[in-house]
């Protein structure tokens, strides 16, 4: 079966996209702890934990040394903080670009040999925030922004990789949840958001696409009830 490696698998939609991919490809789970991955791997016939802090990037170097051939490469984890301009630290900014952006470009080039021999396909999880810019949103929307303009430059000079962006709304996960507290919201209603394997039936439909097609952008909205 073909390879698929998927970072913050540990739980929410990367995880939701570890199940939706079990049954087509072998899995390496991307988190930041092994302990935390061994759940979802036990329960998944052919997963096996890939454990790195992805902003240690001698480290992910290291850790991609194994990887001969990939065919998928799901870049899932993220880092979200909301605060006005004004009141957001110079540091806020650099943790979000970090992970966001720097360790997405890194994890990139070091996989991007075995991605070409592999012919393979890369989906970055980007969000409406790269998009459109809301207020107290501007540093993580300008990650995405710096996201969507990676994910469309690979597209550029890699003809032989499919590059898909995919741009959902809110998604109901535990990061959802602190962010809503951080809004100040007392009540959190999981039916507002997307549900996770929502998200992960569009990556997965992607993947599935046949070779003839491109699919290069993807935006889900969730349904205003």
């Amino acid at each position: 079966m073909p390879l698929a490696l998927i970072t913050g698998a540990s739980r929410g939609l990367g995880a939701a996209i570890a199940q939706e991919l079990e049954s087509t490809h072998r899995l390496l789970l991307g988190g930041r702890h092994a302990e935390a991955l061994k759940p979802l791997a036990g329960h998944l016939p052919d997963a096996t934990p890939w454990p790195v802090d992805l902003t240690d990037f001698s480290a992910v170097t290291a850790a991609c040394e194994g990887i001969d051939e990939l065919d998928v490469l799901v870049h899932n984890a993220g880092y979200a903080e909301i605060g006005s301009i004004a009141d957001t630290a110079l540091d806020t900014w650099r943790d979000t670009m970090e992970l966001n952006v720097f360790a997405v470009v890194h994890l990139t080039r070091m996989l991007l040999p075995a991605l070409l021999r592999a012919g393979g396909h890369v989906v970055f999880i980007n969000s409406g925030a790269g998009l459109r810019v809301r207020p107290d949103w501007s540093a993580y929307a300008a990650s995405k922004f710096a996201l969507r303009a990676f994910a469309e430059g690979l597209r550029a000079e890699e003809p032989r990789l499919r590059v898909t962006s995919i741009h959902p709304g809110r998604i109901d996960t535990d990061m959802q949840r602190a962010i809503v507290a951080a809004e100040g919201k007392s009540e959190y209603t999981p039916d507002d958001f997307l549900k996770p394997s929502t998200v992960a039936l569009a990556v997965g439909n992607a993947i599935r696409t046949p070779a003839d097609c491109h699919p290069t952008e993807i935006v889900l909205r969730p349904i205003k009830r």
